[in-house]
């Protein structure tokens, strides 16, 4: 879908399932010079553990590697596989994080703004238009008043240029390669994690709402990982922009 808010030229962006492509979207805008974004989140479900989003840049409509696809449709050796030459096809990428205690502050909203704001902060580069996957704008959130003590960080980005895709991440080659890159790095990280609390399974589940891991939240409770505003064993849930943003797919 695309924005009426911001003024900007109109590419012809329709999608033929017959003879997907998926570098149709990309392809009529890097023609025009734009330096295009795809951004994707990982670890939005996850009961511990950050959120991470990636953002992955191109400025020229070489193809992406061969089997690219949804993150979540590839086995965990395919995703590794891809990681080197999707590193060498794109411009550039980056990853942003919200940590477990700033989804608590702000909500799961918010953080994921703020995560996707930090992963366009850490381009050298400076995207002109951003796909996005789902039917938000991940780098936007309603302005709300927190009572915590971390404060929410400006948007910067809120306001750049962007189309919305629902299931992006099987239409649009960036915003696959940012669900890969991003799926990756999220799961080494939950690895490493589960090493300073092997009791969770996080090696496996990577902070999902895994059986293993749920029985180890009701035996041993949660650690500073986790989303403890959230339902881990029965209490706590997300509010309604947090519903809306977990239901965003």
């Amino acid at each position: 879908m695309m924005h009426d808010r911001w003024q900007f030229p109109r590419y012809h962006l329709q999608v033929n399932g017959a003879n997907l492509d998926l570098l149709r979207y990309e392809r009529p805008l890097v023609e025009h010079g734009e330096v295009v974004v795809g951004i994707d989140e990982v670890g939005r479900g996850a009961l511990a553990g950050p959120l991470m989003v990636g953002a992955v840049v191109i400025v020229s409509d070489d193809g992406p590697p061969e089997g690219l696809t949804d993150s979540k449709a590839l086995s965990a050796k395919r995703r590794d596989e891809l990681v080197g030459p999707l590193s060498s096809w794109c411009a550039e990428w980056s990853f942003g994080l919200a940590s477990a205690q700033e989804i608590d502050e702000w909500g799961l909203r918010m953080a994921l703004a703020v995560a996707a704001n930090r992963a366009l902060a850490g381009l050298v580069l400076t995207p002109t238009i951003a796909l996005l996957d789902g039917p938000l704008n991940l780098l936007s959130a309603p302005v709300r008043a927190f009572d915590g003590s971390l404060p929410s960080p400006p948007l910067d980005y809120a306001d750049i240029r962007h189309v919305t895709l629902v299931k992006g991440d099987r239409l649009s080659a960036t915003i696959a390669a940012a669900s890969v890159l991003a799926k990756v790095h999220r799961d080494r990280l939950m690895t490493d994690l589960a090493e300073e609390f092997p009791g969770y399974g996080w090696e496996a589940n990577k902070g999902y709402g895994a059986p293993h891991h749920l029985r180890a939240l009701l035996e041993d409770g949660p650690c500073h990982y986790h989303r403890r505003s959230w339902r881990l064993y029965g209490a706590g849930e997300p509010d309604q922009d947090d519903a809306e943003a977990l239901n965003a797919s």
